[in-house]
């Protein structure tokens, strides 16, 4: 009896850590059952903002249409199987699968993303991306051990089972690599308005009050920023990068006769200029001097300026012939020549709404310059090999001027109806050019936006886009970016603000 009772004993064991091992393919079941209906109806009750999650997901921003709803549909498929006894062993192959793509996604994210966003939400919004990257091997790790019990109960070859989970292991991970180089190429090179935005990017560093709500930047330099005042054009405002220090300068011209419309300075260290453009006139002064000296006169007509270096600028003017806005270039010396170069800007309508825009100045390379277009999706870099520039693409889709024009009886078009805006200011430094943009991209919803604009970063030197950050909801009069921040005039206030990470 002894000997009976202890070989019972020695059996019992046994018997209960098979019956343990038998039914970890049904707790398995059970637990994604609960997972996965959790978080596919929590998605689907809050779809809006799971989709939100997915466009600024720095990896699937491309896909954040397909992705939201796969992952969803694909959550709610797996947990049909897992309830039905046949097909549970699909369901846990499944499992394993999507798992194995959620843990090489948040690989991805800690390792190759530009920067790590917020964690997840539901279930496991307490956990840190690194403890939601161990809870994720941990289930797939059960779901393999699942796969085997229950394939082994089954009769299936040993062979078969591992085959299996290596294909649905690696078939995983291809399908999630791919869609993050995927996407990087498409968010950089084809973007379809999909914005990346880098979280926590702009950081308030100082503010100003102004007295006016007129003013604009007409420059900077190493250490200051320069205002003009369009109700007073004379008057040049320095003040230095951190907002502390502001001094006045009235500005005399040698000559001053002239019908201007609109006086403007332009600051680029050491000198200073000013011009109008509805009169062919420009002075030139030197910073530390407070006399500005005609140094063209009857060169040219033009609409905007820009400046390469003490006697040679860039102008945006109205070719004489066709009517239409075109680049020029003026050099000043013994004998001022200006040419014209009708290629620039291309016409899509009448050649002047629809090539309105904005000639900016690099505030790092002196003979670098970009036009930005206000109603398409395009900037043009300018250098020193004109009439050849460089043509680069906004992430914004609107290619051609959505612009509508009707012609007068005496021969004049004007716009009769408000155009799209699709680029409302533009700041360049380096290789970056900032583009405040006027259009909401794809997935964001007017609660997310709050009224405030999006800033658009491209790299000039790899004709690709970088990333993009919300400026606060402020009236946005001007912008300029230097080595110390991005500055803004906004009403009677200046603000500074500095980046948090360094592109």
């Amino acid at each position: 009896m002894e000997t009976c009772s202890g070989r019972i004993n020695q059996y019992k064991p046994n018997i209960t850590m098979k019956k343990i091992a038998d039914s970890i393919p049904t707790l398995t079941a059970y637990f994604f059952v609960l997972l996965f209906c959790y978080a596919g109806i929590s998605k689907v009750l809050d779809f809006e903002n799971f989709q939100v999650q997915i466009a600024q997901s720095p990896l699937l921003s491309a896909f954040a249409g397909f992705t939201s709803y796969s992952v969803i549909a694909a959550e709610l498929i797996i947990v049909s199987f897992l309830l039905v006894p046949r097909l549970r062993t699909i369901g846990l192959y499944a499992s394993m699968g999507i798992m194995t793509a959620f843990t090489i996604y948040i690989y991805l994210i800690l390792n190759y993303s530009d920067f790590v966003p917020c964690s997840c939400g539901g279930i496991l919004e307490k956990m840190g991306w690194t403890e939601h990257l161990i809870f994720n091997i941990v289930c797939v790790l059960f779901s393999l051990a699942a796969v085997i019990i229950i394939e082994r109960q089954t009769g299936a070859a040993k062979l078969k089972y591992i085959l299996y989970s290596a294909a649905v292991i690696t078939s995983s991970s291809i399908l999630v690599i791919t869609l993050f180089l995927q996407s990087e190429h498409i968010i950089k090179k084809e973007n379809n308005f999909t914005r990346k935005f880098l979280p926590n990017f702009l950081m308030e560093a100082g503010k100003k009050s102004l007295n006016h709500t007129d003013y604009y930047f007409a420059g900077a330099d190493a250490e200051s920023l320069y205002l003009g005042r369009r109700s007073t054009p004379l008057i040049l405002t320095e003040i230095d990068h951190k907002l502390k220090n502001m001094t006045t300068t009235k500005i005399s011209l040698d000559h001053s006769d002239h019908p201007f419309k609109s006086l403007q300075i332009k600051v680029r260290a050491p000198y200073l200029y000013l011009y109008d453009g509805t009169v062919p006139v420009i002075y030139r002064g030197h910073l530390k001097d407070s006399i500005a000296r005609t140094i063209s006169k009857g060169d040219a007509y033009f609409s905007q300026l820009a400046v390469k270096d003490s006697s040679d600028f860039i102008l945006r003017t109205q070719d004489s012939r066709t009517h239409q806005y075109t680049i020029a270039r003026l050099k000043i010396a013994q004998k001022s020549t200006t040419t014209l170069f009708p290629s620039i800007l291309e016409k899509q309508i009448d050649g002047i709404f629809d090539c309105d825009g904005m000639l900016i100045e690099n505030q790092q390379h002196r003979e670098e310059f970009i036009y930005v277009y206000f109603y398409r999706n395009q900037f043009i870099m300018i250098g020193n090999d004109l009439p050849k520039v460089k043509r680069q693409s906004s992430i914004d889709p609107i290619f051609k001027a959505q612009v509508k024009i009707t012609r007068l009886s005496n021969g004049t078009n004007i716009m009769n109806a408000p155009p799209v805006r699709v680029n409302l200011n533009a700041a360049f430094y380096g290789n970056h050019i900032y583009n405040v943009s006027g259009l909401p991209g794809k997935f964001e919803p007017a609660r997310l936006r709050k009224g405030r604009k999006a800033v658009d970063i491209y790299r000039t030197d790899k004709g690709e886009y970088i990333g993009s950050f919300y400026l606060p909801a402020r009236k946005i009069d001007d912008v300029i970016v230097t080595r110390h921040g991005l500055y803004l005039i906004s009403g009677k206030e200046l603000l500074s603000y500095q980046f948090r990470k360094s592109l």
